[in-house]
């Protein structure tokens, strides 16, 4: 916990200061105010509750009302956007922090209307990269800017790189089910961000998937804000929800988004609700994909 909160503290400062590199120079971020594609980050206290499952249809909800989409696969461990798509990429970041492709040669186009960008166990290298190499991936990041939404989809948990995501979004967007394992651990990020952080400037949102209904997952989202407001005088906002609906493992089996198999299920209904609220509480102003990486960076910049 003790390396959690001296990492967030790092972050945080670097949010204030702007981006801090190895040699102690601070850095604004130099970012064209027409590349600025929205950063959402989608994380969860624990793995299972539906994480990619809500980036995939989130991404599909965002391209059905006029978005240029990317979907990035940042599970360091267990990455599967291409598993729920059913597509096998030929490439991934691996091979953009090798040098053996760039980042337009591993951008997969999809039957969908969207973009991916594969993960890889690879990816984890990107903290022990030298500061030329660092800038030459972000310059091929950077190239991503033209799109109108980002979606990253983090791996589980509160490990330093799901952190680094949060800190950097616009918005962060954290799942949870009606499990009383699943509210724990999701608000145990909340916990840790909270407890670190001097102020917020991006969007702290709650999703509770898998309920019976609008009642129970009102009264999860309700207890989480209150003891959040509370204890931790934090305000996160309730987007939505997404009921527990049949068409979801389904269309898992199948390996297509719920949204594609079918459109007017619940489920499908419940994100469309979703993507369009966030639509209409844009952030003031997004601070592009490039500016999100040089802050990624200066903080693994100082702890490697």
């Amino acid at each position: 916990m003790e390396d959690q909160a001296e990492r967030l503290r790092e972050i945080m400062k670097r949010k204030r200061e702007g981006t801090v590199t190895a040699k102690n120079t601070v850095v604004k971020p130099n970012v064209k105010s027409g590349d600025k594609p929205r950063i959402i980050t989608v994380t969860s206290g624990k793995g299972g509750v539906g994480k990619t499952n809500l980036s995939v249809n989130m991404a599909l909800a965002f391209a059905r009302i006029g978005k240029k989409v990317i979907v990035m696969d940042a599970d360091l461990g267990l990455a599967n956007v291409n598993v729920m798509l059913n597509m096998i990429p030929k490439y991934n970041l691996y091979h953009v922090i090798k040098k053996q492709k760039t980042i337009r040669e591993i951008l997969v186009e999809t039957e969908y209307g969207i973009s991916i960008v594969a993960g890889a166990s690879g990816f984890s290298q990107i903290a022990n990269l030298g500061e030329e190499d660092r800038k030459d991936f972000i310059r091929e990041l950077d190239s991503l800017s033209n799109a109108d939404i980002i979606i990253i989809d983090t791996s589980a948990g509160v490990s330093s790189n799901v952190l680094d995501f949060i800190a950097a979004a616009d918005d962060a967007v954290i799942i949870t089910t009606p499990e009383p394992t699943a509210i724990t651990d999701a608000y145990g990020i909340i916990k840790i961000i909270a407890t670190e952080y001097d102020s917020l400037d991006m969007g702290l949102k709650l999703v509770v998937n898998r309920a019976r209904g609008a009642a129970e997952a009102k009264g999860v989202a309700d207890r989480m804000i209150k003891i959040a407001g509370q204890f931790l005088n934090l305000n996160v906002d309730y987007l939505g929800f997404i009921y527990d609906d049949s068409a979801v493992p389904h269309a898992v089996l199948r390996q297509k988004p719920f949204m594609v198999e079918d459109p007017k299920c619940k489920a499908s209904i419940c994100v469309q609700h979703i993507v369009e609220r966030m639509d209409r509480n844009k952030p003031g102003e997004s601070r592009g994909f490039g500016a999100m990486l040089r802050r990624f960076f200066g903080r693994s910049q100082e702890t490697t």
